[in-house]
């Protein structure tokens, strides 16, 4: 299957460069050997233009490391680019590992390549990375969408107000979009490349061990890193979690989760790979395949959309819409029933067992279900001095600890904690007309089989 048009984009439109040496592919966004749009279009090219093909990836380290990234998500992330990295060497695409900045090393790779092959992301130090490369590489540039099932522009062409408005968009959209990928054999191997790796990722543990960084928040040992753990989950998932997925989706204790957030938020599966699977399922229902696709799509592509078009998607005063800042600056001074400063939020340390079980799972497994995820968030904004404060908390705590922090998902799902997305709602003390959420949500699922379902998780790192 030819990969879509509209997941293609020049930045840089000028021939390839006659000498070249090879066509280079900065591994970024997309860290998979398989299912990989822009690795893909970098065999086609190469194989037309008689050339290997080269892998790149930049391993940011110490003080100009990844804003907020820490042990636990570099452990996740080596995991998986060591898996890749085999992948890659199978196929005869070469993979060269450099301490510095993605732009830096696809810079300098780029002085002896023919052509440059970019993946995308949405963040804003991700744009930024793009913006640089364009501005230094002299050769074509061509970027290829890997990491939404719909490309965020054709899409939509402005922010959404919330998914009722992207969500008929999308389902007009989709379905030329959930298509096989081919995978394209190399016309040459990039053995006689005389490149040089800086890193040997193949031993993730060793790599790990000489960066310099935050190493509070170490691995966990639920979640490894790579795109065969990722597909395995998945299989597993579909085996034995996904029929009643629409009904149990919402109860933590019954474990109706397929854990993919990590993976797609580091790049190591497709999610068109995964709506064609929970397509494709021979268990499950209607009812099922769309509560899943709703979420993979519909509300993760919102989230791309938001931080796509919205500048200022980590602050309060731009990322929380004009009507909820208003009602909450309006109850700021409201009298809190129970106040936590952030190392008591940390540590777990609130009058609220059900709450404290979900900030231990996340602290200490890494991840925490949906339907808590909402009500942890909603707590903080309930027990922080400020609404700003609350903002900033809920996204330090989400992005320190969470493996699938720092993701678009992250800074869209704390904002509409504050109201993005969102209509208002009865006014109440501190939240205003912004939606509350009371521990009667917790009724909604066995809380007491969820404390003892965390209690297990954790003994389980230990």
């Amino acid at each position: 299957m030819a990969i879509q048009g509209e997941r293609i984009r020049v930045l840089n439109d000028v021939e390839p460069r006659a000498d070249g040496a090879y066509v280079l592919y900065l591994l970024q966004q997309a860290n998979r050997a398989t299912f990989n749009p822009a690795l893909e279009f970098a065999i086609a090219e190469a194989n037309r233009l008689d050339l290997p093909v080269v892998a790149c990836f930049g391993l940011l380290d110490g003080a100009s490391g990844f804003p907020e990234a820490n042990a636990r998500h570099y452990a996740f992330l080596l995991q998986g680019l060591a898996d890749a990295k085999a992948g890659l060497e199978k196929r005869g695409v070469g993979f060269v590992m450099r301490k510095a900045s993605p732009a830096r090393v696809a810079i300098d790779l780029a002085a002896d390549a023919a052509l440059l092959v970019l993946d995308r992301g949405y963040l804003a130090i991700q744009k930024g990375w793009y913006r640089e490369i364009a501005a230094a590489v002299e050769t074509r540039i061509v970027q290829v969408e890997g990491d939404v099932v719909v490309p965020v522009e054709t899409a939509s062409g402005k922010h959404e107000f919330a998914a009722r408005t992207l969500r008929p968009k999308l389902n007009r959209l989709w379905d030329p979009f959930i298509a096989a990928l081919a995978p394209r054999k190399p016309k040459r191997a990039a053995g006689a490349l005389e490149l040089k790796s800086a890193i040997d990722v193949s031993d993730p543990e060793a790599v790990l061990a000489g960066m310099t960084l935050d190493r509070v928040v170490g691995p966990v040992k639920r979640f490894v890193g790579g795109e065969t753990q990722a597909r395995q989950r998945l299989a597993a998932f579909l085996k034995d979690g996904f029929s009643g997925y629409g009904a149990g989706r919402n109860m933590p204790e019954a474990a109706a989760a397929s854990h993919m957030s990590p993976y797609l938020h580091f790049g190591q599966i497709s999610p068109v790979e995964i709506a064609q699977a929970i397509r494709a399922a021979k268990v499950g229902d209607d009812d099922d395949r769309g509560a899943y696709l709703e979420e993979l799509i519909v509300r993760r592509e919102l989230a791309m959309n938001h931080v796509f078009y919205a500048e200022g998607y980590d602050d309060y005063d731009r990322a929380v819409p004009e009507w909820a800042r208003k009602t909450l600056a309006e109850h700021a001074k409201d009298e809190r029933p129970h106040a936590y400063s952030e190392e008591q939020l940390a540590a777990g340390e609130t009058h609220d067992r059900y709450w404290n079980a979900a900030m231990r799972e996340m602290r200490e497994t890494g991840y925490m279900h949906n339907q808590l995820r909402m009500y942890w968030g909603k707590k903080i904004l309930e027990w922080s001095p400020s609404p700003q404060e609350g903002f900033a908390r809920t996204l330090r705590l989400n992005n320190r600890y969470f493996l699938d922090g720092r993701d678009p998902n992250s800074f869209t799902n704390v904002a509409w904690v504050y109201g993005l997305h969102d209509r208002p709602w009865q006014n109440r003390p501190v939240f205003g007309t912004v939606r509350y959420q009371s521990e009667n949500s917790l009724k909604k699922f066995d809380a007491k089989s969820y404390v003892r379902a965390v209690e297990d998780l954790c003994a389980a790192e230990r």
